[in-house]
Parts: structure tokens; C-alpha cells; sequence
């Protein structure tokens, strides 16, 4: 079983920046995939960025150029630096890891984040 915890929801105005961390803990496949997920209200939840143990990157089209993901793979952790943030990134955000072929999917508890305008 593997546990995620999130840090670094909040406010914070249109243009302005934002970093998410997400620290995984427990029995952790070496190979595995690591990202971040969004749903805002009314809305499917929806991939924002992942990035697997090899440190191959994957963004949505509407973050590419303003979020980057990172990842420390001897702490667990992701990363998600969010800059020129816009009131559609209005979301809650949650932290996955997935185990490839064996179809395993963790999740965070997810952190709100608010772009105002």
C-alpha cells in the first residue's frame, strides 16, 4: 500500500505562482509514474502533468509553458511549480502514482488551489 500526501494548496492571484509537493511513503515500485490530476466543479477530472521514474515528462496542453513537473525519485516526491497561474486552474489538484502493467493507481487527498482574478 502506498500513501500520498500533498502540501502547498492556497490562494493566489492571476499571474502569480504556486508549487505543489507530494511525498509518497510505503511500499514504492521503483518503476512507476508520478503526476498530477485536477477536477474543478462541475468538471471530469482531468491529467495535468506526469512524469515516470525515467524522468519522461507528459503536460495538458493548456499548462505547457507555465507548469513544470519534477520529481525526486530517492525522496518519493513530485513536484508541480505552477507560474502565470490563470483563474481556470481553478481546481482541486491530486497527486497520483501509478504502477504500470499491474493497473495500480494511489491518490493524494488533494489540495485546493484558487486563482483569483
Amino acid at each position: 500500500q502506498v500513501h500520498l500526501v500533498e502540501s502547498g494548496g492556497g490562494l493566489v492571484q492571476a499571474g502569480g505562482s504556486l508549487g505543489l509537493s507530494c511525498a509518497a511513503s510505503g511500499s514504492i515500485v521503483s518503476t512507476n509514474v508520478m503526476g498530477w490530476h485536477r477536477q474543478a466543479p462541475g468538471k471530469r477530472r482531468e491529467l495535468v502533468a506526469r512524469i515516470t521514474s525515467g524522468g519522461v515528462t507528459n503536460y495538458a496542453d493548456s499548462v505547457k509553458g507555465r507548469f513544470t513537473i519534477s520529481r525526486d525519485s530517492a525522496k518519493n516526491t513530485v513536484y508541480l511549480q505552477m507560474n502565470s497561474l490563470k483563474p481556470e486552474d481553478t481546481a482541486v489538484y491530486y497527486c497520483n502514482l501509478n504502477v504500470p502493467h499491474y493497473a495500480i493507481d494511489y491518490w493524494g487527498q488533494g489540495s485546493q488551489v484558487t486563482v483569483s482574478s
